[in-house]
């Protein structure tokens, strides 16, 4: 019985893994619009507050869409963006950038330092988990929980994304995880640790 449950379970989650795998070509040509923000490579030095997206996990990418698309995201521009594509253009789209190389980004030396002790160990005297715990040592995320890499990404963009999370802006993560964290964070300790990933990788 456990046997049959087990193959069940690999069976369906084949599926879903088929399913929601896009078409990278597909993907390039209805991205169009997506790069004057985000950068033909997904590395966008239009302006930092966006996010880079090259090299970024497809099932993060996906999941971000779909909320945008949802409302379960709130951003103007994304919430306009996404409220046309399809499942089908989503997992394209994502697998598109999901292809593409990651540059890494560059930190100031001092804060990320400080950064660095709170992705690394967190601060269990302010209840703070480690960002690694989730994201990993070098910033690689976990593709099968849709956590995103964070290694290199633009630093404006981090702490936006944890300012979002802090204040309850943005409430699209998983059992409220990121806004329990950047709730115990300081402003110093959010640019702390978006100055220690934008040099991670």
């Amino acid at each position: 019985m456990k046997r049959l449950a087990f193959a069940a379970l690999v069976m369906f989650g084949a599926v879903g893994t088929a399913h929601s795998a896009g078409d990278v070509s597909a993907g390039q040509a209805k991205a169009a619009a997506c790069i004057a923000c985000h950068g033909a490579d997904g590395n966008t030095t239009l302006m930092a507050l966006y996010p880079k997206l090259g090299g970024q996990h497809a099932s993060y990418l996906a999941k971000q869409l779909r909320e945008f698309k949802s409302g379960a995201r709130q951003d103007p521009t994304m919430n306009g963006m996404a409220a046309g594509l399809s499942e089908e253009d989503m997992a394209d789209i994502a697998a598109f950038f999901s292809g593409l190389a990651a540059a890494v980004g560059s930190a100031d030396a001092q804060k990320a330092a400080a950064g660095k002790k709170i992705y690394e160990g967190g601060d269990k005297a302010r209840g703070i988990s480690a960002c690694m715990a989730c994201h990993g040592p070098s910033g690689a995320g976990n593709p099968g929980a849709a956590f995103p890499t964070l290694g290199g990404q633009n630093g404006d963009y981090v702490v936006k994304a944890l300012n979002d999370f802090r204040s309850g802006a943005r409430a699209n993560d998983l059992n409220g995880m990121m806004r329990d964290v950047a709730a115990k964070m300081s402003d110093s300790d959010i640019a702390a640790v978006a100055a220690y990933i934008g040099g991670l990788h």
